[in-house]
């Protein structure tokens, strides 16, 4: 098996090597990462200048670019075979909800599922990043199903792991996204030469997070496991908009 391997925290993310580190037992593995943290980039696509591709010591290759990039570059001429899998994270911090939306580490993952590889999101629900074993294991164990029974069309998994020893953990669960509250409103501030700036506020908290929802998975000490799509088309106002169109 061929796997690609890419974040939003940058090459030098210790939660990188520690998610390639967990994956090399399943084969071949190349990290593409961005080189440096790119974290709320979501899919933008770097339109305005060449990338460039550098190698680190550590054999890790970093692109002056968003996660996106990374993967697309990687994917269409970078590497000589295109990769079977195609895994982002570890995530400093969880991406559930509305999150899905601004994260570069789903972003990544959605990439490859957009040029046709099943691909993994994961991250550690904690800023502190206390257990990246925890969260690399969970990966391994996704991985070794998908090697043993794989899925008849690509996936795009959005997994989402508790800070925790993988002996606390309650089990793995199959989610929906759930919503949160609007976000917190900016912090304003000045510069040390009296400039205004802004900050963007923090996300707000859960508002949807029901039974069968990430947010209440974790809540409950649960890997959540959501599995995404990524037609926006808003299916069930198709006819009202046909209607209010012709009126």
């Amino acid at each position: 098996m061929r796997i690609l391997i890419s974040n939003d925290d940058g090459y030098f993310a210790p939660s990188l090597a520690v998610l390639a580190g967990h994956l090399r037992e399943f084969g071949e593995i190349t990290v593409v990462a961005p080189e440096r943290d790119r974290s709320g980039a979501s899919n933008s696509l770097t339109l305005d200048r060449p990338l460039a591709v550098r190698r680190a010591a550590n054999g890790f290759y970093y692109v002056n670019g968003t996660p996106t990039d990374c993967v697309h570059l990687a994917v269409t001429g970078f590497l000589e075979r295109q990769p079977d899998l195609v895994v982002s994270g570890i995530n400093y911090g969880a991406n559930m909800g509305d999150d899905t939306i601004y994260s570069g580490t789903v972003a990544a993952a959605t990439e490859g599922f957009l040029l046709g590889i099943p691909s993994i999101a994961v991250s550690l629900t904690s800023k502190y990043g206390k257990h990246f074993a925890t969260a690399g294991r969970i990966v391994a164990q996704l991985v070794q199903r998908l090697q043993r029974a794989p899925i008849e069309q690509p996936v795009l998994l959005n997994v989402n792991v508790p800070d925790l020893p993988e002996t606390e953990l309650q089990g793995i669960e199959v989610t929906r996204l759930g919503r949160r509250h609007k976000a917190e409103g900016v912090v304003k501030s000045n510069t040390p030469r009296g400039d205004t700036v802004f900050w963007i506020g923090a996300a707000g908290d859960a508002q949807d997070a029901g039974p069968g929802t990430d947010f209440h998975a974790l809540a409950a000490n649960r890997v959540s496991v959501t599995p995404l799509q990524v037609d926006l088309t808003q299916h069930a106002q198709i006819a009202l908009v046909r209607d209010w169109m012709g009126a």
